[in-house]
């Protein structure tokens, strides 16, 4: 595989529309630690950022692309796993971010909560709190997982 220094091989790069790409930066990294990597366009039409592993693209609204609050309707959830996600959590509310799903953990064992971004993106920030199969909290495993990269 050809090396590329715009993201890392192996990596979901998600692409998310906004209505205004910079606010948009600014806001993510105020409210969710996001640092941006790099900027494009003029006027200003995409940017990419990272928040530890998590690779995400902006991207300026477009006659093809919508945001979910202009749309009144739910595109897409992103989850990004955060090791100190109370900390996260706090920064996230200090910054007015929305928050739909309190801090708390789940029956699959995923310290987690959700928040919404000014353009209606619903984010989920999670930290594994115990390891719990998913026999164990009622999913059926159709295969095993490939551990080999």
């Amino acid at each position: 595989m050809i090396s590329n220094r715009s993201v890392p091989a192996d990596t979901i790069l998600p692409h998310i529309a906004y209505e205004d790409v910079e606010a948009a930066s600014a806001w993510l990294s105020n409210a969710f630690g996001f640092v941006e990597r790099y900027r494009y366009g003029d006027p200003l039409s995409g940017a990419q950022m990272r928040a530890g592993n998590a690779w995400i693209m902006l991207h300026r609204v477009r006659q093809e692309r919508a945001t979910p609050k202009k749309l009144g309707a739910a595109t897409q959830s992103l989850t990004v796993f955060i090791e100190n996600v109370e900390a996260h959590y706090q920064r996230a509310k200090t910054a007015g971010a929305t928050i739909v799903e309190e801090l708390h953990e789940t029956v699959y064992g995923e310290l987690q909560y959700a928040a919404e971004d000014p353009d209606g993106h619903h984010w989920l920030f999670s930290r594994h709190a115990r390891d719990v199969s998913p026999e164990q909290w009622g999913a059926v495993v159709a295969h095993a997982a490939d551990t080999s990269g």
